[in-house]
């Protein structure tokens, strides 16, 4: 008998997620209050915000995909605005100065502040970079100061499905955690990738749902791909490490009813080790963005979180909450 090669597609898609551990096993609920708050002025970002870092516990950087726009906002009472200087943000370019990068993602390091693009607006067709941008530069608007080609490396996506988060991930954790280097079959050893930094930079690929852990040589264009990993969705929306619990937070939006999942390293893999609802008192927004603000915020036993609302929805584009410290 002939098994129709649909069926067979399906059935190994099943086994390949049960292999690696699925975020839709169980869901818990949002370990938080069940309520959020709007944490922006009305109108001012409009839609498109796609990304969230904190920077400390006063400053959280935002990337918009179209145009392609940078935000430095500081905190203000129970809301985020521009900070000075950064009064709608700064327009991005690649580092030529040419193009208007899709960014889909942003993350504060020690390095500097990096976004993931997806594409250039100005072109078609995917185009699946990195960028680090000079924050302290008073330009109107910022070139990238260098840049990671990453599109020859992945899997190829449609120009929409491409890069959608970031965030990094000390080395002290990873080879403390026995991470595994599937580039090098062997436990994680920073040392075997110099000039690096002093960790890795995760990025989730939305169309595939999975999370890809590189080296990116800091001095621009140099990379190895490290590790890669289900996110645990069939689509991945952002990424965010939380240091205090060891763990990667994986963001999917609307489409998968606002679920997130938590991965910690088991054998050497990043793992979903549990799945969470959206607080029960959020709707069911097009959130592609999620910060968790740093453990010293901590106060009585909650600290905040942010998620960005890519549709904008009631004319706000971010919301707060809270999540168990």
């Amino acid at each position: 008998m002939r098994i129709p090669s649909r069926f067979l597609t399906v059935l190994f898609t099943a086994l390949l997620i049960s292999s690696v551990g699925s975020a839709d096993a169980a869901t818990a609920q949002w370990p938080g209050d069940p309520a959020v708050t709007v944490a922006d002025a009305a109108g001012f970002f409009g839609e498109n915000l796609s990304g969230l870092s904190f920077d400390g516990p006063d400053v959280l950087w935002a990337v918009k995909n179209g145009p392609g726009t940078l935000y430095r906002l500081v905190r203000d009472g129970g809301k985020w605005s521009p900070a000075s200087g950064w009064p709608s943000g700064k327009k991005l370019h690649y580092r030529d100065g040419s193009g208007d990068p899709d960014a889909e993602g942003v993350v504060a390091t020690p390095d500097g502040v990096f976004a993931a693009t997806e594409r250039d607006n100005d072109g078609d067709g995917s185009l699946l970079k990195v960028l680090r941008f000079d924050t302290a530069s008073p330009a109107g608007s910022l070139s990238a100061v260098a840049e990671w080609d990453l599109t020859g490396d992945l899997p190829a996506v449609g120009d929409n499905g491409g890069f959608e988060g970031i965030t990094w991930i000390p080395d002290s954790f990873l080879t403390a955690n026995g991470f595994r280097d599937d580039h090098a079959k062997a436990a994680y050893d920073p040392a075997a990738y110099p000039g690096h930094g002093s960790g890795l930079y995760f990025v989730g690929l939305e169309d595939e749902g999975m999370v890809y852990a590189y080296a990116l040589t800091q001095s621009g264009g140099g990379f190895t791909r490290v590790a890669a990993f289900s996110a645990g969705f069939p689509n991945v929306m952002e990424l965010e490490f939380e240091p205090s619990a060891g763990r990667l937070w994986s963001i999917c939006d609307n489409t998968c009813g606002g679920k997130t999942a938590t991965l910690k390293i088991v054998n050497g893999k990043f793992t979903v080790t549990a799945t969470y609802a959206r607080p029960s008192k959020m709707p069911n927004y097009n959130n592609e963005g999620f910060a968790i603000a740093p453990q010293s915020t901590c106060s009585s036993g909650r600290k905040a979180v942010v998620w960005a609302d890519d549709s904008d929805d009631g004319g706000h584009a971010l919301r707060a909450g809270t999540l168990s410290c």
